[in-house]
């Protein structure tokens, strides 16, 4: 069976665009794919239109013509989805509303692509009650020209340490919301792969990869952590009650990133090198602190967050640079943070799944100006656990809200519900196909999914 995998280009104008058809009567749907590799149309792609308020299920088909061009008819009122599958990379958009063409940009595929690293590698670490808690997360760079997406059945290896269990993992894809994945396991205890394609960025919105994992703990634990392609920077974040030691070789040096935790950075990290660290002692990330400065812009703009992100950052700030040298892991931290403020709002939605074990014990933590840290640990968890996991890090990096828009919080809510309904939809069917989620669970999760899915069109 081919193997058909999810691929988001952009959040599609995230829920705006999902909705715009809701109510649309019978129509055609036509547009043109574009290969952005070669800069020309994409023949032979195969299309469907995907009907949402169905089940998923393709309500129509076609492939593109010498010209890139498709053209399908909509049986009837949507939402629709339109989903391209070039060289097993899928990619969709929200099936536009009236005359307004659906066109669709894809990539070629490779397995290796030259352009592609690790922007940073984030390990926020917690240890209690005989339990070291790891949140990892990989920020993904693909500045390939011409731009190509990596993939192939191993497009991102990842090797656990020796004693740990897997809690989640999860992706997002340059521009998109963060879906849970989950990764193929290669022979080897702790060796996994993502097998999502790494495309090509969006100015500063790259993939992000995030695992969760968890080992017995006994008061101290040693790292032999590597990489497996180039990293410009990797990154420790400790509680303040804990303590943290490089490794022989290791060129740790501290930041002061955030005053509330500890953080270390080693820079230039190679494939293959082995960086070694130890962390001992108790203690937990802050979970109600105000923070204590205010980061640069980053990709606060690039992901649709306001021009106020970060209007006064430090010293200088404005279009120049600013005087003061921004922290080096600045631009990570808006980057996290919208995905943060979007997850949040569309928490809820990852409860359906079977997620009850992870949440177990979890101390209710306070809001700090309206982000609430406990409900984004909860939100990216592994579809099935194999046995109750350890509650993930409360913890994000610099964790803010995330400026206010004019919008209404309804309204705004509601849209984003929307958008990670059809990035979870998409997920479990990708899942389904590639034959990674048995039709058992693909039933009680889809039923799930589309239940909250009916209740939240009834009030549009």
């Amino acid at each position: 069976m081919k193997r058909t995998s999810l691929c988001v280009p952009r959040s599609v104008v995230a829920a705006a665009c999902l909705l715009a058809g809701v109510f649309a009567h019978a129509a055609a749907v036509t547009g043109t794919v574009n290969n952005k590799t070669t800069g020309k149309p994409s023949a032979g792609d195969s299309v469907v239109l995907v009907d949402v308020g169905a089940g998923m299920s393709e309500a129509a088909t076609a492939t593109t013509d010498s010209s890139g061009h498709y053209s399908m008819q909509a049986p009837g009122m949507g939402p629709y989805l339109v989903r391209v599958n070039h060289q097993g990379a899928t990619y969709f958009i929200a099936a536009p509303a009236g005359n307004v063409p659906g066109d669709v940009t894809v990539y070629d595929v490779a397995a290796k692509v030259e352009g592609v690293s690790i922007d940073a590698d984030m390990l926020l670490v917690e240890g209690a009650s005989g339990s070291l808690r790891v949140q990892e997360r990989y920020l993904i760079r693909n500045s390939s020209l011409p731009p190509k997406a990596q993939y192939s059945d191993k497009t991102f290896e990842i090797v656990l340490p020796p004693d740990a269990e897997l809690d989640g993992a999860s992706a997002t894809r340059p521009g998109g919301l963060g879906t849970n994945t989950r990764l193929v396991p290669l022979g080897s205890k702790g060796h996994y792969t993502f097998n999502i394609p790494i495309q090509p960025d969006q100015g500063e919105k790259e993939t992000m990869f995030e695992v969760q994992y968890h080992m017995p703990y006994k008061g101290k634990y040693s790292f032999s952590h590597s990489e497996p392609m180039p990293a410009d920077s990797l990154v420790v974040y400790v509680p303040k009650g804990m303590s943290f030691t490089a490794g022989s070789g290791a060129d740790f040096g501290p930041s002061q990133e955030d005053p509330r935790v500890q953080t270390y950075i080693h820079k230039n990290v190679k494939p293959g090198q082995t960086v070694a660290f130890t962390v001992s002692g108790e203690g937990s990330m802050p979970r109600d602190q105000q923070p204590q400065q205010r980061p640069t812009m980053g990709a606060a703009g690039a992901m649709g967050m306001g021009d106020q992100a970060g209007s006064a950052a430090t010293p200088g700030g404005g279009i120049g640079q600013p005087i003061n040298t921004p922290d080096p892991l600045s631009r990570y931290k808006w980057w996290i943070l919208g995905i943060l403020a979007l997850l949040l709002a569309g928490g809820a939605v990852f409860m359906l799944r079977k997620q009850t074990p992870a949440l177990a014990g979890f101390p209710g933590g306070a809001k700090a100006d309206g982000f609430d840290a406990d409900a984004f640990a909860a939100a990216p968890v592994a579809r099935v656990q194999t046995q109750p996991a350890a509650p993930a890090p409360a913890y994000a990096p610099s964790a803010q809200a995330a400026p206010r828009g004019s919008s209404a919080p309804g309204a705004n809510a509601n849209a984003t519900l929307m958008s990670i309904l059809k990035d979870e939809l998409f997920a479990i069917e990708s899942e389904r196909l590639a034959g990674t989620l048995s039709q058992a669970e693909y039933t009680e999760v889809k039923a799930g999914l589309e239940a909250v899915l009916k209740r939240a069109l009834k009030r549009q």
